[in-house]
């Protein structure tokens, strides 16, 4: 197997200057790079990750902690993070975080203790202190997507301006019958993304004197999926004497849902039900649904970004702040209108 003094006599230079070339650390003369680059490739060199790491103390390798793999927008996020970090020259080690239990705290007693990664980033997940500390004790940055850690610089849309822009939608439209599908345990962790998209809602119903209807008190909480929000849809919209004409959901998946239900229900949309939900999804177009969209795949190219500035392989980029909320919009569709007579 070649080795790096194969390719530094190949090149006719010494080995140090080799690995700088190779690893792209230290100053390296263009002509000199480009004549080590081309000798490795000659003659099959390939650099060994462990024998870097013990020069540089850093794995190249990047720990990302995510709930679900399965669902559109962790998938979407994910693959900008994976993107950028190829590009970056990182790899990327990816931990399934389980809601609660012993699984999810060997993730973190275990795994990110021991295994060798030079950063975190935690999409959609909320972490305790006692996870953050774990990680803080070993030395390496950590970043929030979505979720929170207490401590650790965050990334995210400004959900409860989101929610209450989609509730605000409805309102002009002169809706006073709105009903809310939440996040399940929205009503109990006020911090995650789904407490914060109901006290949004919450705060714009407040400003317009009106108080939720429908269901148990006009919210009702369901899994941020398309079956979740077809169970709490039905559930909502099947008793006709408390029945909203406009819901905003939490998420663009349990607004399919809803809409689901409402068909099954012979509710025609959006004459008697308007419905809005938060996500931009690739099937919102399809569905004809309104929604407040956000860009998962750019949130996970900045995540990359902003972790290369906190391990120092990046400058400050745009300039753009690190506390700025991410980027959403309002998109109108056919899903919602005027409040039926």
């Amino acid at each position: 197997m070649p080795a790096i003094g194969d390719v530094a006599r190949l090149a006719g230079v010494s080995k140090a200057t080799a690995s700088r070339a190779l690893s792209g650390r230290g100053y390296v003369a263009d002509d000199t790079r480009l004549r080590v680059q081309d000798a490795a490739a000659r003659i099959g060199y390939i650099a060994s990750p462990d024998a870097a790491s013990l020069v540089t103390g850093r794995t190249k390798n990047v720990g990302v902690v995510i709930p679900f793999v399965n669902r559109w927008f962790f998938g979407e996020v994910l693959e900008g993070i994976e993107r950028s970090l190829l590009a970056a020259g990182y790899d990327l080690t990816l931990y399934n975080l389980a809601q609660v239990g012993p699984d999810r705290d060997r993730v973190f007693d275990f795994f990110l203790a021991r295994k060798r990664v030079d950063a975190v980033i935690a999409v959609g997940v909320d972490l305790t202190d006692r996870e953050v500390g774990v990680i803080a004790r070993r030395d390496k940055p950590l970043l929030a997507l979505g979720g929170s850690a207490h401590g650790a610089p965050r990334l995210a849309i400004d959900d409860s301006a989101a929610a209450a822009l989609a509730t605000e939608h409805l309102l002009q439209l002169g809706h006073t019958r709105i009903a809310h599908l939440a996040g399940a345990g929205a009503g109990a962790a006020s911090r995650s993304v789904q407490g914060l998209r109901l006290m949004g809602f919450l705060e714009a119903m407040d400003a317009a004197s009106l108080t939720p209807v429908g269901g148990r008190r006009g919210v009702v909480e369901a899994e941020m999926t398309l079956p979740g929000g077809y169970a709490a849809g039905l559930q909502l919209l099947g008793h006709p004497g408390h029945r909203p004409t406009a819901i905003f959901a939490a998420s663009d998946e349990l607004a399919f849902g809803a809409m689901r239900a409402a068909e099954r229900l012979g509710i025609p949309m959006p004459s008697e039900l308007s419905i809005i939900g938060i996500d931009g999804h690739e099937y919102a177009e399809l569905f004809g649904l309104t929604t407040i969209e956000q860009y998962p795949g750019e949130q996970g190219r900045r995540a990359v970004e902003r972790v290369m500035r906190l391990l120092g392989e990046a400058s400050d980029g745009d300039g753009q702040a690190d506390d700025t909320p991410l980027a959403t919009r309002l998109v109108v569709r056919s899903s919602t209108t005027s409040a039926p007579r």
